[in-house]
Order: C-alpha cells, then sequence, then structure tokens
C-alpha cells in the first residue's frame, strides 16, 4: 500500500494530466453545441486520416489471402480439367479399339503402354504383356488408326515394342488404290518414305498405305497411313513416295498385339 502512494506522488503530475484530458474530452464530447459539434468532425477527420494507412495494410493482408485462397481454387479446377480431359481421351481411344476388334477377325491382345522403351539405340515402348499372355518375339502391335511397331523382346508380363518411327524400322506396304508396294523406312526429322516403288505406277497424294501380306510378322491390308508426297527418283526407274502416320507417337495408351493371324482385315 505505501509502494502504491509513493507511485501516485513520484507520477502526481502524469496522472494529473491524464485525468485533466480525459475530463476534457468527455465534457466535448457531451457538448451539444454547434462550434463543438465541427470540432468533433475535425477531430473524426484527423482519427481517419491516422487510421487510414492501417486501414489500407490491413486490406492488402487480406487481399493477399483471398488471392492465395483464389490460386489454389483455380489451381484444383485446372487439375480437375485436365484430368476430365485426359479420361475423355482414353475413353474415346478405348471405344475405338472395341470398334477395331469387332471389325477384324484377327486373334488380338489388348495392352497398356507402361513405360517408354529403355535401350538407348532403340526408339521403342514397353508394354504390359508377355509370354504368360501369348505374345511373343516378332508380333504386330498395332492401334485402331494403324500399325505402331513389333515386339523385339518379350517377358512374361511385358514386352519390348520397336515403333515404326525407329531408324532401323522397316515394313512391306502397299499403296491402294494403285496396288504399287515398297518398302517403308523412317528418314531424319520424323518423315517417313517408302522406296522400291515402281515409276510407271500413278500414285495421288492421300493414297491408303496399308500393309502388304509379303511379311511373315504382319497380315495384308493393316492401316500404316497415306501418302503426302510423290517424287522421282533420278536416275533410277522408281519413285519416292513420303508417308504421313495416323498415330501420334507420343499420345497413344493403349494397343493390340496380333497373336494369330487366322484372317486377314476385312
Amino acid at each position: 500500500m505505501y509502494g502504491l502512494y509513493l507511485a501516485i506522488v513520484r507520477h502526481k503530475d502524469h496522472l494529473l494530466f491524464i485525468l485533466a484530458l480525459t475530463l476534457s474530452l468527455l465534457l466535448i464530447l457531451n457538448n451539444t453545441s454547434p462550434e463543438m459539434g465541427v470540432v468533433r468532425g475535425k477531430a473524426a477527420e484527423v482519427v481517419s486520416f491516422m487510421s487510414s494507412p492501417i486501414t489500407f495494410i490491413r486490406s492488402l493482408m487480406f487481399l493477399e489471402i483471398e488471392t492465395q485462397i483464389l490460386r489454389k481454387k483455380n489451381l484444383e479446377l485446372s487439375l480437375q480439367v485436365e484430368s476430365m480431359l485426359n479420361l475423355q481421351v482414353e475413353n474415346d481411344e478405348l471405344l475405338s479399339m472395341l470398334d477395331l476388334k469387332k471389325r477384324t477377325k484377327l486373334i488380338m491382345k489388348p495392352a497398356r503402354v507402361v513405360n517408354k522403351g529403355l535401350q538407348p539405340n532403340l526408339l521403342s515402348i514397353v508394354i504390359n504383356v508377355g509370354f504368360e499372355d501369348g505374345v511373343y518375339k516378332n508380333q504386330a502391335v498395332l492401334t485402331p488408326k494403324g500399325v505402331i511397331g513389333k515386339t523385339v523382346e518379350v517377358g512374361g508380363h511385358s514386352s519390348i515394342v520397336q515403333l515404326i518411327t525407329d531408324l532401323n524400322y522397316r515394313l512391306s506396304v502397299r499403296i491402294l488404290p494403285s496396288g504399287a508396294t515398297g518398302i517403308l523406312r523412317l528418314i531424319k526429322n520424323g518423315k517417313a518414305q517408302i522406296r522400291e516403288v515402281q515409276k510407271n505406277v500413278k500414285i495421288n497424294i492421300g493414297d491408303k498405305v496399308v500393309t502388304s501380306g509379303f511379311s511373315d510378322i504382319y497380315p495384308s491390308g493393316l492401316p500404316v497411313g497415306s501418302v503426302s508426297g510423290v517424287f522421282d527418283d533420278r536416275g533410277s526407274f522408281q519413285k519416292i513416295v513420303n508417308l504421313k502416320l495416323p498415330n501420334n507417337m507420343s499420345s497413344f495408351q493403349n494397343v493390340f498385339v496380333i497373336i494369330e493371324k487366322i484372317n486377314e482385315m476385312d
């Protein structure tokens, strides 16, 4: 108690100032005269001016929080849309495969692409079927759009497929409606060509290209692509035919492996 008394005596000037200021403010605020109304208005303007930076900073903080929430929501919606688009693409691909299965009497094994090829000198993919599923080496692999390659290595439940876009890939093909035959191979920059085509054969851009049936691997009539250009090979009796491949080699997820050639494509 004595300590409190000493503290009051020591700070009596400050306490009297605070008390007087409080009483003055109470009197001013309770005064209803017009002059005091003007004073109160000015005081409100001063308080508003002094508090505006704090209010601005607080609004910026809320805006940043709101922006983060909106960014998160936008990311979630983008991922949902991307997932739905991927499911739509996969659904369309599976429907096309089902339609192909109905249109042919070939015995085919459906498979899914699980990885890219592991060999640096071979452009290939890995699929999830092997000899336990009736798949063996040198069997044709295709999608509803056309041939994509052949099996080159087969394990129990997985196989490596050499892609048609590999530089060492060769395929005997036939150009319709002319019936001309040739050997398909890939050149640089992802462009495919058909060589050893007789020069006197009439070939037009857009002509359909299918497997010739001369190979033990590929039955005749499997779609391969379409003609995108025709050139005469100078100094020989052959044409060079550029080919447009129907498959995007980086997009398909499901394929068929022809495990038995009972009949050709309709």
